[in-house]
């Protein structure tokens, strides 16, 4: 089990209560990590003990996914505020101004925590944010399909296609480049969550009308993406280079939409040269 914290998040109806869970290790700058939509913190898991030799490594449920409860009633799942809760987040485990690494909709959040000037570097890997309005609909299209397909499956199937290469290719091949890397106990349990979480409808209907079009001064900034990403075309990458004239792009070859699975190694070291 993941460790927990709580805290307060404003919301219409005043200061709000909501808890977050975590897995934290390592010692040095701090590192906060930011999974994608559907995902959990164990996203981070092939990277994890590679960044926590160097750093104080904290990776993130964010709010309704994993083991984070759903963000209190009335309290909407827009970049502002989950922005918001993540500062809050950091002050609540006295951390101030981590290097933050995210993917996907982790990674949209890190480039937002990066413009408000809370963290000390920003390591984006297929950040969302970067789209023409078709992408996107064939993103959030293959995310519901993704989320349905998790769904309708009994945790049994689940469990008997986790244990061969070719089933975990059927279950997760949208998100990777290399599925059968994936070990069929992490399979089984991110299939779960994806179904489990309670923010995935929310956060989706928040995203449909972002658009990430500023730049990110200041500070360090790394955009990376998968050559193989098929949720996220890597094209997108250009666009956000444009907006972020500072940022460094960076392909992954081979890699897909979650790219530390592929290949660790490489993710890791994209993640602490921006750290340095």
């Amino acid at each position: 089990m993941a460790a927990q914290v709580s805290f307060s998040v404003a919301s219409p109806g005043g200061p709000r209560e909501m808890t977050v869970a975590y897995e934290r290790a390592g010692a040095g700058e701090p590192l906060l990590l930011l999974h994608g939509i559907g995902h959990h913190w164990q996203a981070w898991s092939p990277v994890f003990d590679i960044l926590a030799a160097e750093h104080d490594v904290i990776a993130v449920d964010l709010p309704g996914f994993g083991e984070s409860a759903a963000l209190p009633d009335g309290v909407p799942y827009d970049l502002s505020t989950v922005t918001a809760a993540l500062g809050a987040l950091c002050e609540a485990l006295k951390v101030e101004r981590p290097h933050v690494a995210g993917n996907s909709l982790g990674g949209l959040l890190a480039l937002e925590l990066g413009r408000d000037k809370l963290v000390r570097s920003v390591t984006a890997l297929s950040p969302g944010g970067f789209w023409t309005q078709a992408e996107r609909r064939y993103a959030f299209g293959t995310l519901l399909a993704m989320r349905q397909g998790a769904r309708l499956l009994p945790r049994p199937t689940i469990e008997r296609l986790s244990r061969s290469a070719a089933g975990r290719t059927a279950l997760t091949s949208t998100i990777y480049a290399r599925p059968w890397r994936r070990s069929p106990e992490a399979v089984v349990a991110e299939t779960i969550a994806l179904r489990a979480a309670t923010g995935f409808d929310e956060t989706l209907a928040a995203g449909r009308d972002v658009l990430f079009q500023d730049d990110v001064p200041d500070i360090p900034v790394t955009v990376a993406w998968g050559t193989k990403d098929r949720l996220l075309l890597r094209r997108q990458g250009i666009r956000a280079k444009h907006a972020i004239p500072g940022a460094r792009l960076i392909r992954l070859p081979g890699c897909g939409h979650v790219p530390m699975n592929d290949d660790p190694a490489l993710v890791a070291r994209v993640i602490l040269d921006t750290c340095r």
